[in-house]
Parts: structure tokens; sequence; C-alpha cells
């Protein structure tokens, strides 16, 4: 005898040899012999941190930002999603995206100067963004937004006077915190 499974922002898929994907709505699957796994398509809140990288200077950053990512629906990318993330938790998702992200943050940060990236935010957060999503894409993933929320730069004072007199607007919502050394 067959249960009815109600489904709601999530996939689930069904079957063992041929997959069936349901996103929303209802499915019937039979009790004790048909294998179901839900994965979820809810938005996911991600914050990278990548401490202590030395950018092309060799002047050490610390660098947080937000993603949000989820999902994706399209059957084919759903298909991988499913077969990358059936069975784990929104932690493990989250988990493994982050590494993802936080890995390409790094490589970044080391190819550009502080006066790049403190200067222009918006374009280093979409050059992140750029060099992400084909690898998170492949596991069916999504970045719906990232930006960067706090950066952390350890310089001396010269380049930090510099970094002052050219920097970001008062009205910006962004928080640079400068620690100095001689």
């Amino acid at each position: 005898e067959g249960c009815q499974l109600s489904i709601s922002n999530e996939c689930a898929c069904c079957g063992s040899d041929e997959k069936t994907y349901m996103v929303g709505g209802w499915a019937w699957a039979w009790w004790l012999i048909t294998d179901i796994q839900r994965i979820t398509l809810e938005i996911m809140t991600l914050q990278p941190k990548c401490e202590d990288v030395e950018t092309a200077e060799g002047v050490a950053i610390t660098v947080t930002g937000v993603a949000q990512i989820k999902v994706m629906t399209d059957h084919d990318l759903l298909a991988i999603a499913c077969e990358q993330f059936l069975g784990k938790s929104v932690p493990e998702i989250k988990g493994v995206v982050l590494q993802t992200l936080e890995g390409h943050l790094r490589s970044i940060l080391g190819t550009l100067t502080v006066e790049q990236i403190y200067q222009d935010r918006d374009k280093f957060a979409q050059l992140v963004r750029e060099v992400a999503a084909p690898d998170v894409g492949r596991m069916g993933i999504e970045i719906l937004s990232f930006t960067i929320k706090v950066i952390y730069i350890y310089a001396r004072m010269s380049l930090l006077s510099s970094l002052l007199e050219s920097g970001p607007s008062a009205g910006e919502f962004i928080r640079v915190s400068l620690v100095a050394f001689p």
C-alpha cells in the first residue's frame, strides 16, 4: 500500500534505479519499498572568512563576506545537486560550498593589492562570484549574492594613511578595521 508524500521548499528524490525528482506538490511512494530522500530548496546564508591572507604586496588581510546560495531547480542541475548532496544535512551542504567559496576568496586575495581590495569592494566581490560560480554550479548550487562584510588590514602606518585618504565615503555600510604597526 502507498502513502502520500507532501513536498514544500524541498526536492524529494524517489526511486533507486530510475530516480524521479519532485519539486513542490505531492507524490505517491510505496511504503517500505520506495527510497525517498530530500534536499532543501531554501536559500542558505554563508559567511566565508579568510584570515591573515597575504595580498600581492605581502600585507596580511582578513576578509569576511556574506553569500546567499540555493540549489538550482533546473532538472539537469537539480539531478547534479541531488547526486552530490542527497542524504546530507543543510549544515553539511553549507560546509562544502563554504570551503569552495573560501578557497576562491583566498586565491583572489593573493593576486590583488590592498588598494584594489579596499577601494573597489564591489568589483572584488563580483570577481569572487565570477570565479566561484562555475565550481559551485557543477555542484548544482547557484550563488545568488556575495558581498564583502568586513575587511581587516594589518599594515604599516604609511599604507594606512594613503588608504584613509582615498577610502570609502562615510555613507558606506562596510566595516573596515585598520591595525597599524610602526
